[in-house]
C-alpha cells in the first residue's frame, strides 16, 4: 500500500516538527508522534515508519492523519476516550437518595452506609460517593438535634451557662448549699 507524500505546510512548521521531537522534557509517545510526521514528510511509507520507530503501521497512519487533519494541536494530545461504563445506574442512583431521604431502617433510627448498601446491593463507598455527590447526609447527624431542632451543642451551650450562673466567679470549688 503506498501512501503520499505528507507535505509541511511551511518550514516554519517543520522546525517546531524537529524542536518537539527533541526536546527531552516531552513524554516519549509524544515525541514519537513528531518522528512520526517528520518521516512521513521525508516521503517514508507507514510500514517504513513502523519499523523505524519500533510501532504498529497502524499507529503511523493515525498520527500523520490526525496531522492532515488538526495540524501541531493534533499532534499534543490524545483523543478523548469514553471511560468505564458506571456500574450503578441513573436508576439506582436515584432510588438510593430517595430511600435515604424518605425512609428510615427497621432496625435503627438513621440509614448508616453499611445499612443502606446492604439493602441496595451495592458497596458502601457506592453509597458513600453517591450520598456526598448529592448532598445526602448520613442519618446519624440528626442524632444530635432535640425536638424541638437545636443542637446537642446548644444544649450543653445552655447547661454551661445555668451552671456559670451557679457559680459565676468560675471558682473550682462547688457553690455552697441553700440555706433553710
Amino acid at each position: 500500500m503506498r501512501v503520499a507524500r505528507l507535505t509541511l505546510p511551511s518550514d516554519e512548521i517543520r522546525r517546531k516538527l524537529e524542536q518537539q521531537a527533541r526536546d527531552r522534557s516531552m513524554a516519549a509517545r509524544a515525541a514519537v508522534r513528531f518522528r512520526i510526521v517528520l518521516l512521513a514528510a521525508d516521503g517514508l511509507q507507514n510500514k517504513q515508519i513502523a519499523q523505524r520507530l519500533n510501532v504498529a503501521p497502524r499507529t503511523a497512519a493515525l498520527w500523520r492523519q490526525r496531522f492532515l487533519e488538526k495540524g501541531l494541536d493534533g499532534l499534543a494530545c490524545d483523543a478523548p476516550r469514553p471511560g468505564r461504563r458506571p456500574s450503578i445506574t441513573p436508576e439506582i442512583a436515584a432510588a438510593l437518595i430517595a430511600k435515604s431521604r424518605q425512609s428510615a431502617p427497621s432496625d435503627s433510627g438513621h440509614w448508616s452506609t453499611r445499612s443502606m448498601a446492604r439493602e441496595m446491593g451495592v458497596s458502601k463507598a457506592s453509597v458513600s460517593r453517591i450520598w456526598r455527590a448529592n448532598g445526602v447526609k448520613s442519618r446519624n447527624v440528626d442524632r444530635l438535634q432535640n425536638v424541638d431542632g437545636r443542637t446537642l451543642y446548644g444544649e450543653l451551650e445552655d447547661r454551661f451557662r445555668s451552671l456559670q450562673r451557679i457559680n459565676p466567679e468560675g471558682s473550682k470549688t462547688a457553690p455552697a448549699p441553700p440555706q433553710a
